[in-house]
Order: C-alpha cells, then structure tokens, then sequence
C-alpha cells in the first residue's frame, strides 16, 4: 500500500502527516511540483515478462505522460537483491542528490521510498505496484528499495544524462532512515 509521511527535517520522530491515501498524497504533493498516480492497467504483466510487452501494457499512460512532459523515451528496469553490485547501488542512492531532469517512476512491480526534502520537511513516499511518481529536476531527494530489494519500474526521460546524480552533501538522510515493508510478511 502506498503511503505518505511527512517529518520535521529537525527530528524523525515528529510525524505531521501519515497517509495511505493516493488522492491525499497526490494532493499533498502537488504544491511542490511533485506528481503521484495511481496507473490501473487493464492486465499486470509477469514480473519477469519483456520490456516490450510492459511496455505496450502501459502504452495508452506512458504516451499520455510523454505528450504532457515532453519527455521523449521510456525504459524498464528491473533489479533485486541479486542484481550485481545491488549494495553499493543502493547505498549511493541513500545519498541526499538532485537531477538535472524530472525523476519519473512507474512501479510495476515491488516497492520503494523516494523521500524528499522540502520546505523544512521530511516527505517519505513509499511507492508500490501502479505508483507514478515525478520528482522535479532541482527537487532535493534519496531513494530507498530495502535491504531486498524487488522492482520493476518503468523509467520515462528526455536524456539519460539528466540522470546524473548531484549529491548535497547534507547528512539529512541518515538521520531519516525510511523502513521498507517485507512484501513476504
């Protein structure tokens, strides 16, 4: 279930807000240029199936999407916990960075945080299967899959080299840790 919690950037234990809502995620969000959907395809692809065919599954959304943003290409990704170089990847993405592109996401399968901060808040969003998010180029932000990770998302771009993380240096996110639910329990 997606879900949305915002902290004090002062102290993680301060929770202002904790939703499951989508309408009241995306609504949260929205002021700070940030998009949440729900996509509901007519069939969910097999985790394992080609990127062609996920990618015809989310045609009618990702051609609506490209239209409205500009952004010219889409693209699978998958990785889990054995995906090669899976802890050094996802240690360097627990690293507070921006980008010099909108970041957009479409979880088609598993689950991840994008957590931004914003406005003297900690906005933690947990995205799961049919979550769009878009986090605006410029948007300070880490991401988190877990310790066993499971993801497949679609990544929609205009150019890869917007891609390139800017790191902040701020140490803001090790002090907000997000905890990602097992699937399994």
């Amino acid at each position: 279930m997606s879900r949305l919690t915002i902290y004090r950037d002062d102290t993680p234990d301060g929770t202002l807000l904790d939703t499951e809502n989508p309408r009241e995620i995306a609504e949260t969000l929205q002021p700070f240029g940030i998009r949440f959907e729900r996509w509901e395809a007519p069939v969910t692809p097999e985790k394992d199936a080609a990127p062609q065919d996920i990618l015809e599954a989310y045609r009618p959304y990702l051609d609506g999407l490209m239209g409205e943003t500009g952004a010219g290409s889409a693209d699978v990704v998958r990785f889990d916990r054995h995906t090669p170089g899976i802890g050094a990847m996802r240690e360097k993405y627990l690293s507070e960075h921006t980008h010099s592109e909108d970041e957009v996401r479409f979880f088609v399968h598993g689950q991840g945080a994008f957590v931004m901060h914003l406005d003297g808040r900690v906005f933690s969003v947990l995205c799961t299967q049919g979550d769009l998010i878009s986090v605006p180029a410029g948007t300070p932000h880490w991401f988190d899959a877990g310790v066993s990770p499971d993801v497949v998302a679609l990544r929609v771009f205009t150019d890869t080299t917007g891609w390139v993380a800017e790191y902040t240096g701020d140490e803001i996110a090790r002090r907000f840790p997000v905890t990602i639910p097992d699937v399994a329990a």
